[in-house]
């Protein structure tokens, strides 16, 4: 029987926390494409990731992976699992966040190797060069030198990058050649200029490394199912670690409670429009809309005549009475039978009784829609306003739905405002509950109230029955 050579793995953690200084370099460039990083050896190989995106200027839009060892594809060597293989089940390896860089950089000389970007196939060796004493406070990240330009995210791997270095750059010897290889692979109207380097700029990679927020764990199987099937929807390592953050953010083990008052001012628009309706129901007008004396009551009553123009007695050209009383319908509070508005069965059940509306409500956010994009819009709202993203919602939102692979019909990504438009139906019920600040049509972004924050973790939670 042959021998077979050790499988590289992990070696136990450090007892003491030093500063490695480590050598990351692109393989297969020429000249190399290589960083020189001081890291804190008690960094996680999913914070490594996140420092190796930066140092290089990629912008996190693919699949990566960890491996111990010189050889990504070596079979023999322990694999470290992404946040994506782990949401897709993969059990050969061990998930990064759980490694410890000093466990796998131990000695001057020990190796580890990273792939990004699976198509296009970047592989970057990592070195541990020398370990010194830690100061107190000292960064736990910090480029200290390097050289060349980062390649331009999906440009096709490491022959193509120096194929456009060299049809860029008219020093080089091969440029003539490279001008015309280039021209022969993606025709003469295609600008080698195009495909965007990120320059070499140390300063600006220390103030990205300063930013970098946490990747924090997350058990997906304590998660209501629609927020497990969000993480397993996201395609992206950087939108996994912000839809992370955020669902660790909002806490959602931990109970809420809401008190009367509270829902009380909160459900007021729909107690109002259930005790309307009442038990005898009301007579809708030949074309399905409130007559005239409903929606005058309504508009005066629940004071809407500060965001809508117009004399508030036609439900058609009255638009936050309109939406009241659809948005009722479609969270299952009212229905239309027979020519008359008429409370359902729940609606019936809830109606006197605040603290049960608001959990009906809170129960059947997002706005329901047939549109899958506009309901993963809502949703994330709501996410991204439990987990306190209340600088900009509508960036978050699009960045996660772009991270899912929602295009527009050019095949860019969503933009903000396109989130805040598929979230509409979802932040105007929020907004009209007083769970969002700022009035009708005025600039975004409007910030959660601390409401509006606890009901949007009621939303995302499992709620009472």
């Amino acid at each position: 029987m042959s021998a077979q050579a050790p499988r590289r793995r992990r070696v136990p953690r450090r007892t003491d926390l030093v500063t490695y200084r480590v050598r990351a370099e692109l393989l297969q460039t020429s000249p190399p494409v290589w960083r020189t990083l001081e890291l804190a050896c008690d960094l996680n190989l999913a914070e490594l990731h996140d420092v190796l995106q930066v140092a290089f200027g990629w912008t996190d839009s693919h699949l990566h992976g960890f491996v111990a060892g010189p050889e990504f594809y070596s079979k023999e060597a322990e694999r470290y699992l992404c946040p994506f293989d782990e949401e897709e089940g993969e059990d050969d390896g061990v998930p990064e966040a759980q490694v410890r860089l000093d466990e796998v950089l131990a000695e001057p000389g020990d190796t580890l190797s990273y792939a990004y970007d699976y198509g296009d196939d970047w592989q970057h060796l990592v070195t541990l060069e020398a370990a010194a004493p830690r100061e107190n406070g000292a960064p736990r990240a910090v480029c200290t030198g390097g050289e060349r330009d980062g390649p331009a995210e999906d440009c096709g791997g490491s022959h193509s990058y120096e194929l456009i270095a060299a049809a860029v750059d008219s020093r080089r010897p091969d440029h003539v050649a490279a001008r015309l290889e280039f021209a022969e692979i993606y025709g003469d109207e295609v600008d080698p200029a195009d495909f965007r380097t990120t320059p070499f700029d140390i300063d600006e990679i220390n103030t990205a490394l300063r930013g970098l927020g946490p990747n924090p764990s997350i058990d997906i199987a304590s998660l209501p199912v629609r927020l497990a099937e969000l993480l397993r929807a996201v395609r992206t390592t950087d939108g996994l670690r912000r839809l992370r953050q955020l669902l660790a953010a909002a806490e959602l083990t931990r109970p809420v409670q809401v008190d009367l008052a509270t829902a009380e001012r909160m459900v007021r628009p729909y107690a109002w429009l259930l005790d309307r309706v009442g038990a005898r129901g009301i007579r809708l007008t030949s074309a399905g809309y409130l007559p005239p004396v409903h929606v005058s009551a309504a508009f005066t009553e629940l004071g809407l005549a500060g965001e809508w123009i117009g004399q508030g007695n036609r439900e058609a050209d009255t638009l936050p009475v309109l939406e009241l009383r659809e948005s009722a319908q479609r969270l299952g509070l009212l229905r239309k039978y027979r020519g008359e508005l008429r409370q359902t069965s729940r609606g019936r059940a809830v109606a006197d009784d605040p603290v049960a509306l608001w959990w009906h409500l809170a129960a059947r956010m997002p706005v329901p829609s047939v549109d899958p994009f506009e309901s993963e819009a809502g949703l994330l709202f709501l996410v991204a306003m439990a987990g306190g993203a209340a600088d900009d919602i509508d960036a978050t939102v699009a960045h996660i739905l772009g991270s899912i692979g929602w295009t527009v019909s050019d095949g860019t990504a969503p933009t903000p405002s396109l989130a805040a438009t598929a979230a509409r139906d979802t932040f105007e019920l929020l907004r009209r509950m007083g769970a969002v600040t700022g009035k009708r049509f005025s600039a975004r972004p409007h910030l959660p109230t601390t409401e509006g924050v606890l009901f949007a973790r009621a939303a995302l939670t499992n709620w009472p029955t």
